[in-house]
């Protein structure tokens, strides 16, 4: 049989309150009684005292002078009677020997009193009393200057203490019964309200369990419930994000493994053009050396194989210099010497030294810099904007421009490399990145383009925390812009 956790608190509370009532009443009617009795035995005491007090005057007084056995059976009568006006309880009187001497109390009011036991202890000098019904039969020794002259006996009603006792008793059992009752139904109330909250929690549990997470705390209170709450609000925000975090990492690993496919697609490429790449300017080398062979004695065959073959074995070695840097890029992580560096001077500096070359294809070179200092490394910046001018050279209109400009936006560096050259097809914008795509690749072929140099150019920039991008391409040239950090210091 289930019981609800309710039904059991409210159980364990109406037995915790008739436990602390039961006790609460054996402790103040036990206190009552202790001060009952304490109170009942200062009062007897006293009067005895005040009846031993005037038996010893009377005795003294006497005329003429009594024995100390004759004292007591000749005037107790009359003692008795007066000790109990002035005690006002019924009082009885014995000798030395033990019998009664004197009595206020109406004959044969002690019947059925078995009292010789305690009237033996009054005999010996000590103070006795025993209890019969609802009456408290009290006896003390009366000590003269010469000895014991008798025994003094009270008797005193208990009727009220008991009475007063039993009243008590009634009220506790009535306020009893109320607290239970009340206790119970406030109880059961109260742990109702506390059932709902824990449901509210478990509610918010299984909610985690089934993957719905919280968004706020379930349960607002100040005590361990509200405690409990926030941590399960807590854990709640914390298993979410941990699973947001592996379906994240679980993204990214799909999107390495996609990138791994398409590498290994690129590799493939990439094998497949070099050595396509690699064979034209071979093949011609090659044709020149048989030619070479076959007629040694053609001075003109042998001005024209020199020159082509200077030609080709330049555009090779510079093929496999970029090749080369390429690997090392994407498989290592290639050594830099960062350092602070005026950007403005080193391209004022590359520029003048590429003037010559532009002025050779009847090109105007034009710069417009602003100051600015960013960390990067040297060797590979000049790479980079060597790579840029050269192709708006090589790609340019006679009788075209070039034009760098470098400007500071906020925490950036921006360096624009625009020509007014034969520009880049639209559906060639997503591929100019790539190793050894060309757009033109007889072009290239005269110009010695490889297609590899703006690949190289985008991965220099990215390792240099930069950014290449192709802002714009047309008939009326082509615009690269290159974003760099700005150095703070």
């Amino acid at each position: 049989m289930r019981i609800s956790l309710k039904l059991r608190m409210s159980i364990v509370l109406v037995v915790l309150l008739a436990l602390t009532v039961s006790v609460l009443s054996m402790m103040v009617l036990g206190g009552i009684k202790r001060d009952q009795q304490e109170r009942t035995e200062k009062l007897l005491a006293k009067q005895s005292e005040v009846a031993a007090q005037y038996v010893r005057q009377s005795f003294a007084t006497s005329e003429p002078p009594l024995a100390l056995d004759a004292f007591m059976p000749l005037r107790g009568q009359r003692l008795a009677l007066y000790i109990s006006m002035i005690s006002g309880m019924q009082t009885t009187l014995y000798d030395t020997q033990g019998k009664e001497a004197g009595s206020s109390i109406p004959v044969g009011g002690e019947k059925g009193a078995n009292l010789s036991d305690t009237l033996q202890y009054a005999l010996d000098g000590k103070i006795a009393y025993q209890t019969a019904g609802d009456s408290l039969i009290y006896f003390a020794p009366l000590q003269g200057e010469d000895g014991l002259l008798g025994v003094v006996s009270f008797h005193y009603s208990l009727k009220n203490d008991h009475q007063f006792a039993q009243t008590i008793r009634e009220l506790f059992q009535t306020a009893g019964i109320i607290a239970v009752v009340a206790g119970a139904a406030m109880g059961y109330a109260y742990f109702y309200r506390l059932a709902a909250v824990i449901s509210r929690l478990r509610s918010a549990a299984g909610n985690i369990r089934e993957g719905r997470y919280l968004q706020q705390n379930p349960v607002r209170r100040r005590d361990e419930l509200g405690d409990l709450s926030q941590d399960i609000f807590f854990m709640s925000s914390a298993i979410e994000r941990h699973i947001e975090e592996m379906k994240e990492e679980q993204r990214k690993l799909t999107l390495a493994i996609l990138k791994l496919q398409q590498l290994e697609q690129q590799q493939k490429q990439f094998i497949g053009n070099i050595s396509h790449e690699f064979k034209t300017p071979l093949t011609s080398i090659r044709a020149y050396v048989d030619l070479l062979d076959m007629y040694r004695d053609d001075p003109k065959l042998i001005d024209e194989a020199i020159q082509s073959m200077g030609k080709e074995s330049g555009r090779l070695y510079d093929m496999v210099e970029k090749v080369l840097h390429l690997a090392a890029l994407e498989k290592y992580e290639f050594e830099q010497q960062a350092e602070v560096l005026q950007l403005d001077e080193l391209l004022l500096d590359l520029c003048t030294r590429m003037q010559g070359k532009a002025a050779k294809f009847d090109l105007l070179l034009q710069t417009q810099l602003e100051p600015a200092v960013i960390w990067a490394d040297r060797e590979s910046l000049m790479q980079i904007f060597i790579n840029l001018i050269d192709n708006a050279i090589k790609y340019n209109r006679p009788g075209g421009q070039i034009e760098v400009a470098l400007h500071v936006d906020g925490n950036r560096v921006n360096v624009v490399v625009r020509d007014t050259g034969i520009g880049i097809p639209a559906e060639a914008h997503d591929k100019i990145f790539e190793p050894f795509y060309t757009v033109n690749r007889d072009r290239s072929r005269i110009s010695g383009g490889t297609g590899l140099g703006l690949s190289l150019v985008k991965q220099l920039a990215e390792a240099q925390k930069g950014e290449l991008v192709l802002v714009r391409s047309g008939d009326d040239g082509t615009t690269f812009k290159v974003y760099f950090p700005l150095y703070n210091g």
